[in-house]
């Protein structure tokens, strides 16, 4: 006949065991958290966004300052420095888009105000130059035109906004030339009389 084991060994042999795989498992996953690195702030995504913008990568600039403002969205710089970047390249539908996102999070930014207002009105102006080479400028986009143009007018305190081209002065080449020609007419006409031809231009 064995002799039994005793249970309570087993108990703490399992108990034991237990205890050193928990223990193991611990020690593996700790490391991990460790390692991971801190997110970068806000000084520092801007930094290396400026820095990417002065060398002349302004893609980069642009990709880091979405960076910036994904990570930190209640901070208006970001979408302040895209839409001066794309308000420069003339790209003035994206730069209205990220000024709305400064106005978003502060009403009263002028540079905001200012980019949306200065790259509305050069759309604008181009395109009713379009509609107006395509004798398009008619109906309803005429009179809304023309109540805009108004509004602009109060609001600069300017009552012509585009003023008249000023007549252009003859050249003296011109104006000598039409004497010569006067002075030629007067020769062929004292000729007809038997009067010196030449003598007009003497």
């Amino acid at each position: 006949m064995t002799p039994a084991f005793p249970v309570g060994r087993l108990s703490r042999f399992v108990g034991a065991a237990a205890c050193a795989i928990l223990l193991s498992a611990c020690a593996t996953t700790k490391p991990e958290l460790a390692e991971k690195p801190p997110a970068p702030t806000m000084d520092e995504l801007l930094a290396k966004a400026t820095e990417a913008s002065t060398a002349g990568r302004k893609e980069d600039a642009v990709t880091l300052w979405r960076e910036a403002a994904a990570a930190y969205p209640a901070d208006k710089a970001p979408w302040s420095s895209i839409a001066q970047t794309r308000y420069d390249a003339g790209q003035y539908g994206e730069a209205i888009v990220s000024a709305q996102e400064v106005l978003v999070r502060d009403p009263n930014d002028r540079l905001a105000n200012s980019i949306i207002a200065i790259s509305g009105l050069r759309l604008s102006t181009r395109a009713l130059a379009d509609l107006s080479r395509q004798n398009n400028l008619s109906g309803s986009i005429k009179t809304e035109s023309q109540d805009l143009a108004k509004l602009l007018r109060e609001s600069l305190g300017e009552q012509i906004l585009v003023p008249a081209p000023v007549p252009a002065t003859p050249p003296a080449k011109a104006v000598a030339k039409g004497r010569a020609r006067s002075r030629a007419k007067q020769a062929v006409a004292a000729g007809a009389s038997g009067a010196d031809p030449f003598g007009a231009l003497k």
